[in-house]
């Protein structure tokens, strides 16, 4: 069955059957300490009496591959907002703007992503796709990780509707694409009660909830079953999140992570569950001494 999903500041854009996830909709997780990324490994050995056994500690670090994931952010192509916000930095403000579609520039980029995406073979790894509801994201996600355009005939409900935010652009199918999961938790600056997600021209959240929103996104994302993820979210989302990621890390590594994104830029991190109370199974491990017993005849040889 065909599932139109509606934003209440969105025109209709998916209409293949995906899942939509309230701000305040985290499941609970297990562990007791949230998951962290791995920017930069670090790995010291200590002697009995608690003090360091090597001034030199090690630079690499190794984690069981079961309690590891792999996530892919992106940042939406160029939208008509960041055409205005160059111009006039007031303009991102703007209730007219507030969900921008892309450019047509915005889907010059999305078209050369996923011909990278193609190309290098991540299209064939990502299992789930992410995305912030608005149009912009969204726009960016089915472009990107969608399927090829929809052709008559061909029984797979459409990912996006033909000229969807008036982009001149065909329906994207969902043939063959991984499922998407719409989620407001990863969109861009919000305010937020116990009742519902409003926005208003003048007040914005505050960055400092941004971060801690996106480090509580960043937990959840531990809850999930899939190994490789993409996020398609925002500029201040990605840059308030992992700004608080890599405080500690190598002023180098902390650069490297922290620096704003370009439009439809995409970087890859390695999720890992530093509080090694995660749940999932390893899937390529094998315990080994099977069949048990002597290895005859050596074994029973006097």
């Amino acid at each position: 069955m065909v599932q139109l999903l509606q934003h209440s500041h969105l025109h209709t854009v998916f209409a293949a059957a995906t899942t939509t996830i309230g701000v305040g909709q985290f499941p609970r997780r297990r562990a007791k300490f949230p998951t962290s990324l791995v920017l930069l490994p670090r790995c010291t050995s200590s002697s009995s009496s608690g003090a360091p056994m090597d001034a030199n500690p090690p630079t690499t670090a190794m984690y069981p591959l079961h309690r590891c994931k792999t996530i892919y952010l992106v940042r939406h192509a160029q939208g008509v907002h960041n055409v205005e916000g160059e111009k006039d930095n007031s303009a991102y403000m703007s209730p007219q703007l507030f969900d921008a579609h892309l450019t047509p520039l915005g889907w010059n980029q999305v078209d050369c992503l996923r011909e990278h995406v193609k190309k290098s073979g991540l299209a064939q790894k990502i299992e789930l796709v992410i995305t912030s509801p608005l149009l912009r994201t969204m726009q960016t996600a089915v472009g990107v990780f969608g399927g090829e355009n929809s052709v008559d005939g061909v029984s797979a409900p459409p990912l996006m509707v033909e000229n969807a935010g008036h982009s001149s652009r065909p329906a994207i199918s969902s043939l063959n694409c991984p499922p998407f999961l719409v989620f407001e938790a990863c969109r861009e600056h919000l305010i937020e009660n116990d009742e519902d997600v409003l926005w208003e021209p003048n007040v914005r959240e505050a960055n400092s909830s941004v971060a801690a929103r996106g480090m509580k996104f960043i937990d959840w994302l531990w809850t999930r079953e899939e190994k490789e993820i993409a996020i398609v979210s925002h500029s201040g989302f990605l840059y308030h999140t992992l700004s608080m990621y890599s405080r500690e890390c190598h002023p180098t590594i902390r650069e490297e992570v922290g620096k704003h994104f370009a439009n439809c830029e995409l970087r890859s991190m390695v999720l890992v569950d530093t509080s090694m109370l995660g749940s999932d199974s390893p899937s390529y491990n094998y315990p080994g001494s099977i069949p048990a017993g002597l290895d005859l005849p050596s074994d029973a040889a006097p």
